[in-house]
């Protein structure tokens, strides 16, 4: 994130589940007009990222982080959306591994020998871009049901622009007719102690499908609820960079929502431009 003196390559390094690998999401990207980053890779791009670290077309990717569930949902995205469907999330990452007692090691990983993995296919129905956005920004939901629902993953005060964003110089406020529903809505916080005397440790994991969707009714209405559960109203995920929306796509999908897109660039991409209309108000 912005600002944050974390490294994550140096952490991996000092602990990590046995013979896992190392995913960067900024190099596995594709670059962008606006230097944004972990935008979604090319099949190629894709291809080479997983050769490397010895991922095979059959094989079946588990993906964690250390917060528990926070950047694991866009690696998810992104193999979901290059066609890669033997994959799946470690709910409650590297903590949860930790605090049911299993085993971590350290130090420069073993060296995997390369797999072929041919380019694969961008699936571009679940990616929406800026101009899609916009086109979307101007059609509201209320009277056009061909208008899809744009979920802001951001914190509230960022949506209702009253709290800044963390990258300096962008402005908060949120997209026209988008809804605020924080990417936290759909997780837990657990705690534990790695020893009796040494600190908590806070980490997240997905909530129950219950309790996803009586967040989702928060943020919809039932009206909306039913069309989106039904199929007849499209959803697109958004945050502030491409990476939190995944954690609202990946609830949805639990929920068994079909029509769920995400929108890569997000609020830094939307809001860098000038021209983009932005609300300042609930």
């Amino acid at each position: 994130m912005p600002n944050s003196p974390r490294k994550a390559r140096e952490e991996f390094l000092k602990k990590r589940i046995p013979n896992a690998q190392f995913l960067d999401l900024d190099e596995a990207a594709s670059p962008h007009e606006l230097g944004l980053k972990h935008m979604m890779p090319t099949g190629q791009v894709f291809a080479k990222a997983c050769q490397s670290l010895g991922i095979s077309p059959k094989s079946h990717v588990v993906l964690y982080d250390t917060h528990g569930v926070f950047s694991s949902p866009r690696a998810l995205f992104m193999f979901r959306a290059l066609g890669h469907d033997r994959s799946s999330i470690l709910n409650g990452g590297l903590p949860h591994w930790e605090a049911n007692g299993c085993t971590v090691e350290t130090g420069e990983p073993k060296p995997v020998e390369p797999i072929e993995y041919p380019p694969p296919f961008l699936d571009q129905e679940v990616i929406r871009s800026y101009e899609q956005i916009i086109s979307n920004a101007n059609r509201d939901p209320s009277t056009e049901p061909i208008a899809e629902l744009v979920l802001d993953a951001r914190p509230k005060g960022r949506y209702l622009g009253t709290d800044p964003e963390p990258r300096p110089g962008l402005p908060s406020g949120h997209i026209p007719h988008s809804l605020s529903l924080p990417f936290t809505a759909f997780l837990d916080t657990n705690t534990y102690k790695p020893t009796p005397t040494s600190e908590e440790v806070t980490y997240t994991t997905l909530r129950s499908p219950h309790k996803i969707i009586e967040s989702l009714r928060s943020a919809l209405g039932d009206e909306r609820l039913k069309e989106v559960m039904e199929g007849k109203r499209g959803v697109v995920t958004s945050c502030g960079s491409g990476m939190t929306a995944g954690v609202l796509w990946l609830g949805l999908k639990l929920l068994g929502v079909e029509n769920v897109a995400l929108y890569d660039e997000s609020w830094t991409g939307y809001a860098a431009r000038e021209s983009s209309p932005i609300v300042k108000a609930n």
